[in-house]
Formats: C-alpha cells, sequence, structure tokens
C-alpha cells in the first residue's frame, strides 16, 4: 500500500510541477530579461516583485488553498456538484479581496519612500506594479480554476496550458523589452507581458472547463455562492497564514533591511528568492497532489490509506530536499550569470547559496506537511 501510494502521489505531481514550474517561469523570465538591462532595474523589479507578493499574489494562492480542502473530499462524495459551488463561494472572496490589493498597488511609490527606499528605484518600483495589476484579476482566475480541475483528477489540464503560454511570455518578453523598435517597451514590458499571460491562461481555463470537461463537478449559478462564506473565509485566512508566512520571511528581509543597503544586496535578494521559490515549486506540488489524494479517501471513508498516503508523501518529500538542495551546492559558483552579469552580484550570491541550500531541505518538507493539514482542515494550526 505504501509503494502505491508513492507511485500515485508522483503520478499527481509530476504534472503539477510542471504547473507551478512553468507558471513561475514566467515571473522569473521578467527578472532575468530586466535584470540585463541593470542592476538599478532588477532591484526595482525585485522591490516590486516582494511587495506584489506580500500583499497580493500571497493571499489570492492562500485563499486558493482553501480549496484543497472542501473540493477532493466533496469529489468523492455523493455530492460532485459541491466541487462547482466552493469554487464559487471562492470567487466571491477573492473578488473582494482585489480592490484593497490594488489600492496598496497604486499607492506603492509612497509606502516604499516611507521605508527609506531609493527615490528612482521607488519610482520604477510603483511603474512595474501598476502594469502588473492587469494580471491580478486573471492570476485569482488561474489559483481557483486550478485547483477546480485538480480536484477532479485532471491534473494535466492546467500543466497542457501553461505549456501552451509559457513559450508565448518568453517571446513577448523578448518583443516588449528587447524587440525591435516598434514594440520595445524596455522595464515596463515584462509586467505588461506576464499579465497578458496571465490573462491567456485564465480565458483558457475558462473556456477548457465550460467546453472540454464534464459538468458532474459543476453548480449551476445561484444565491447559494453566497453562503457559507464565513467558513470558506476562516478556511481561507488560515491557508493564506500558511502561504503567506513562508513568502514573507523572504519578502520583508528584501523590503525592510536589504532595500537600505543599495542595488547589489537588493539584486542578490532577489536572485536568492527566485532560486528559493523554484525548487519550492517542487515540495509545493507534491503538498498539493497529497491533499487531493488524502481528501480524496477521507471522502470515500477510507482513513487508513489516507494516513498510509501522509506517510508516502514525507518519503518524498525529503528525497525531494536532497535532489534541489545538491543541485543549488553544485551550481552555486555560476548560479548568478543566469539571472545578472555583475561579477559583484554573482560573487555574493555565491556566498549566500550553501545557507541556501539548507533553508531548501526544511523548506521542502514544511511544503508536504502543510498539504497534509489543509487536507484535513487544520490550517490554522500550521500557522500557529
Amino acid at each position: 500500500m505504501f509503494w502505491e501510494e508513492c507511485f500515485t502521489l508522483t503520478k499527481y505531481s509530476l504534472p503539477m510541477f510542471g504547473t507551478y514550474l512553468f507558471e513561475y517561469s514566467m515571473i522569473l523570465t521578467s527578472v532575468i530579461s530586466i535584470g540585463h538591462i541593470s542592476t538599478v532595474a532588477l532591484a526595482a523589479a525585485t522591490i516590486s516583485s516582494m511587495t506584489a507578493s506580500v500583499t497580493g499574489f500571497s493571499i489570492i494562492q492562500g485563499l486558493a488553498s482553501a480549496l484543497d480542502t472542501v473540493l477532493p473530499s466533496a469529489w468523492t462524495s455523493d455530492k460532485p456538484q459541491l466541487v462547482g459551488l466552493w469554487t464559487q463561494r471562492m470567487f466571491v472572496i477573492t473578488s473582494a479581496c482585489l480592490a484593497p490589493i490594488l489600492i496598496v498597488w497604486f499607492n506603492c511609490e509612497s509606502i516604499l519612500l516611507h521605508i527609506g527606499q531609493d527615490p528612482e528605484v521607488a519610482q520604477l518600483a510603483s511603474i512595474f506594479l501598476r502594469w502588473t495589476s492587469l494580471g491580478l484579476p486573471a492570476y485569482s482566475v488561474e489559483c481557483i480554476s486550478r485547483r477546480y480541475f485538480q480536484s477532479q483528477g485532471l491534473f494535466a489540464v492546467p500543466t497542457r496550458i501553461i505549456l501552451a503560454v509559457s513559450p508565448i511570455n518568453i517571446i513577448l518578453n523578448y518583443l516588449l523589452v528587447w524587440g525591435p523598435a516598434p514594440l520595445r517597451l524596455g522595464f515596463i514590458g515584462a509586467p505588461i507581458a506576464t499579465a497578458i499571460s496571465y490573462n491567456l491562461i485564465a480565458i483558457s481555463s475558462v473556456v477548457y472547463g465550460v467546453c472540454f470537461v464534464e459538468r458532474t463537478a459543476w453548480h449551476p449559478l445561484s444565491s447559494k455562492a453566497f453562503t457559507s462564506l464565513g467558513y470558506l473565509g476562516m478556511l481561507g485566512l488560515g491557508s493564506a497564514g500558511q502561504v503567506a508566512s513562508e513568502w514573507w520571511s523572504w519578502e520583508f528581509i528584501g523590503c525592510t533591511y536589504l532595500s537600505s543597503l543599495g542595488p547589489v544586496p537588493l539584486a542578490t535578494q532577489s536572485i536568492l528568492l527566485s532560486t528559493v521559490a523554484t525548487c519550492f515549486q517542487g515540495p509545493y506540488s507534491l503538498g498539493i497532489a497529497t491533499s487531493v489524494r488524502i481528501g480524496n479517501l477521507l471522502g470515500e471513508m477510507n482513513h487508513k490509506r489516507a494516513g498510509v498516503a501522509a506517510n508516502a508523501s514525507i518519503v518524498l518529500a525529503v528525497t525531494f530536499a536532497a535532489l534541489f538542495s545538491a543541485v543549488v551546492l553544485v551550481f552555486r559558483r555560476s548560479w548568478g550569470y543566469l539571472f545578472n552579469s555583475d561579477p559583484e552580484v554573482v560573487a555574493l550570491v555565491s556566498s549566500v547559496l550553501p545557507l541556501v541550500a539548507l533553508v531548501v531541505f526544511f523548506d521542502c518538507a514544511n511544503g508536504v506537511i502543510s498539504g497534509i493539514l489543509r487536507a484535513r482542515g487544520k490550517q490554522v494550526r500550521d500557522f500557529e
């Protein structure tokens, strides 16, 4: 039973790993393309990305993670249409959160200046965030629709969609940042390319769900979408605490401390943050797969096998941790050149990466254990 669960979790997590990795590659592509403009531009992109993550993306991602608790068990219950109803309720909750997030984003320059940020960096970061905001509603749709597909075992659907959009994102980044004069926008080209890509993914997800997925899980639109919002909101807050505590532990360091040390440490933080976030996609995908698997088994009242699945996920997490930590250590001296050509930045990245490898090892376990707790509706315990 243990090895069967290892195989099942691996089968579930691999397409999700591709989904999250390619999704994050869209952000990574923007960082890389901007990083080769100048160190100041990279610092500004770093600050704006940190602000977007702390005040927006982590909140939306965390709220949507509450669906990992309710959707898998609903799908295997005698009322699979509850999957659609809970999905609609999450759309209501995330939509209500978009307005305050956008207010912060459109006033971030004054906030950054207040905490002592360099005026030029603060101005560029503000411009970056305003253009990024064009993709925020689409990001919300993407996070929720992905859970809708995954709860039904359709793990490959989000992967196919993002595989189709990722090359488009790379082409858009090149054309809008470095392309021919009629199309080249320079610094603002990167956030515009990312926003367009998020909208393409969201539109594709909705079209695929409506036209190519059986309606078994769907619930007709009704006023019921505005019920039980308190319960889902509590789960969402706990899930947001899980995700936000992970993201903020890195983001606040850059926003509050490194930002005052100058462009080089801030650019280094951007590279390290991108590295940790990339490595985290593996265990985070495994954590989502674990939530879905355990949730399905609990919906079937198969508690014993759910416990075996939890144990199997922890063993796989250790394997992920060892692999990613080894990669970081082996390539630490040349890793920085992927993002920036400044020798000072590359040397600083190389000196810190051994510590990052240690963080990655324990971070992998955290990603999977959080998935186990979400499957049981224990997000608040993990956050505490």
